[in-house]
């Protein structure tokens, strides 16, 4: 029962507080009760910060069951044993206790046990050992792809050879382009016009890529829709979703002229499965069919829904080497400053095998994907995990750190929710007035989250990865751990964060500009501490991980860390992981 409590809510990326764990664990109903509290959760009337949900927070919540089994960590008043009452028989006569006496002794052991039998019998089953759990193997790690850096420093004199950091850079940066950043261009006043403005520009941007598949040349608006017409091809925005008790979706949908209803039919699997995944406020296009003789806002029977989907694209060939760093996590009491050291010497040609560090000898680029600090005031009680606890000192050590790397690789940093830039997306660059040390580095480049850039030629998006979040929140198919999957279907919907207001806190600007408006190269995310990796129509998908150890609230829901491996996409574009830590 623990481990599905846990589960449960893990799998939707809720932290629990050891007190409210307590509460629903007593309660008559656990499971019952822990959907109930997802779903007042996932309501938007409580907060959808990565913090843990108290017992506070559970009390509040109107409707609730919160009956109880019994008291929650109090110890439970002892009964006083009292002897049990002798029974008092006539006194047996000479006959009786002859034919008593008579019968054999078998009997009675085959019709009742001794009580020193039961106790043998319950001490067995205690002590027999329990069979040994094989940790289960996430199918998004690329373990095919790992590369463990050997444990070796070099000499002096191979020192020399590739310690490049000793003089001014000569490598030409011509070729890199901001394609976007969205730093210094924040056009909203947080009124609700603007929120109008940015949906419309949302729909605008995603039914402009929807319009050019085959399928939907000839889609037309809702209020075009005539009575007589059976047929449908129609871009519209998702408000509402949600499944029948036949077991049916019914899908509300909108355009900028109109509203109506599309049923998915249980009995279409293939849609049923895509109609799973949907989410409210994602563009779609949908292909249905309506009784003639209805009019354009009666119910119609969906026979197709489209993403806006990426193209397929060519492998790049690249003659350098780009590695991709997130979540770091300096100044923290649980980042890892032995492995990093490693990394970067690596970087530097002062680590690992004569090929390893001809590798590392190729790399020109560097990304770090947000969350280079570990920030201050992100959750409660952060400043008993905290190594240094001034977020100005925090980006001291991070200049210190990577202020080591060799100059003639360039280093592009963008924001995530622990870096001191707002919180909501898109965030603009982490600002000069907290992180002046590593402003002074001259081979450092910051950017918005998200940003899109051209590495000679190589496209890659770069998003912290918060999106995540409301990904695994708002489906069963995805997970924390998967995160993989989570990218892909980030491509197929053309969108990093199309759920607005949920976990993900959006910025009603007047552009939506976390569309994904051209498909990338590279699509590089973190934020969730899991390296996983795919390839996706030539797209490679990548979660960089984490040089964090397992944090107190990673350990109560069982989330394991896969920190200080570095991906690469190494000369020729391939890709690869590289360990720095046993």
């Amino acid at each position: 029962m623990t481990a599905e409590i846990l589960i449960k809510f893990a799998r939707k990326g809720i932290i629990l507080s050891p007190e409210a764990y307590d509460l629903i664990k007593n309660s008559k109903n656990p499971i019952n009760l822990s959907s109930e509290i997802i779903v007042k959760l996932k309501s938007g009337n409580y907060s959808n910060d990565m913090v843990p949900v108290d017992v506070d927070t559970i009390k509040s919540m109107v409707g609730l069951n919160l009956d109880m089994k019994g008291p929650i960590n109090e110890e439970r008043p002892k009964v006083e044993e009292r002897p049990a009452p002798v029974e008092t028989k006539p006194p047996e006569t000479k006959e009786v206790v002859e034919k008593e006496a008579a019968k054999p002794v078998v009997e009675k052991a085959e019709t009742q046990e001794k009580p020193t039998d039961v106790l043998l019998k319950e001490k067995e089953t205690q002590e027999k050992p329990k069979e040994e759990e094989k940790p289960k193997v996430n199918p998004g790690y690329a373990s095919e792809h790992v590369v463990k850096i050997e444990d070796a420093e070099v000499s002096k004199d191979v020192e020399i050879k590739y310690k490049r950091n000793l003089t001014e850079s000569k490598v030409n940066f011509d070729k890199f382009k901001v394609l976007k950043d969205t730093s210094n261009k924040s056009y909203t006043s947080g009124e609700i016009g603007n929120l109008i403005e940015y949906f419309q520009n949302r729909y605008k941007k995603l039914s402009g890529i929807l319009e050019k598949r085959p399928e939907l040349r000839t889609w037309q608006k809702i209020n075009e829709i005539t009575e007589n017409q059976t047929d449908l091809n129609l871009i519209v925005m998702i408000t509402d979703i949600r499944s029948t008790k036949n077991g049916h979706y019914l899908i509300e949908v909108e355009d900028d002229t109109g509203s109506m209803p599309i049923l998915v039919s249980k009995d279409n699997d293939e849609l049923i499965r895509a109609a799973r995944n949907l989410m409210r406020d994602e563009v779609i296009g949908v292909i249905a069919q309506k009784r003639a003789g209805q009019s354009e806002n009666q119910l119609a029977i969906c026979q197709n829904l489209i993403d806006p989907d990426v193209p397929r694209k060519d492998r790049k060939e690249v003659d350098f080497g780009t590695v991709f760093t997130s979540d770091i996590h300096i100044g923290s009491s649980t980042f890892l400053e032995d492995a990093f050291v490693r990394f970067t010497k690596w970087l530097n040609g002062d680590y690992g095998s004569e090929e390893q560090r001809e590798m590392a000898n190729n790399v020109k680029y560097m990304i770090i994907g947000g969350d280079i600090v570990d920030g201050i005031g992100v959750y409660p009680n952060q400043d008993k995990e905290l190594a240094i606890k001034d977020i100005t000192a925090q980006y001291d050590e991070a200049a210190r750190l990577v202020g080591d790397i060799r100059s003639d690789i360039k280093i592009i940093i963008t924001p995530g929710n622990h870096d001191a830039s707002r919180v909501a997306e898109p965030q603009p660059a982490v600002p000069e007035k907290y992180a002046k040390s590593l402003y002074k580095l001259n081979n450092v480049e910051f950017l918005s989250n998200p940003s899109t850039v051209s590495l000679d030629g190589l496209e890659v998006l770069i998003y912290h990865g918060r999106g995540i979040d409301d990904m695994v929140m708002g489906s069963n198919d995805f997970s924390h751990e998967r995160n993989d999957l989570v990218m892909k279907e980030f491509l197929r919907k053309r969108h990093l964060a199309p759920l607005y207001g949920e976990r993900t806190p959006l910025a009603s600007e007047l552009e939506d500009h976390l569309v994904i408006d051209n498909a990338p190269d590279v699509l590089h995310t973190g934020h969730v501490h899991i390296n996983t990796y795919t390839n996706y129509k030539g797209i490679h998908c990548i979660n960089s991980g984490t040089f964090q150890t397992q944090t107190e609230f990673q350990k109560i829901y069982n989330i394991v860390p896969t920190p200080a491996e570095v991906p690469i996409i190494d000369v020729g574009g391939v890709y690869k992981q590289l360990k720095f830590i046993d």
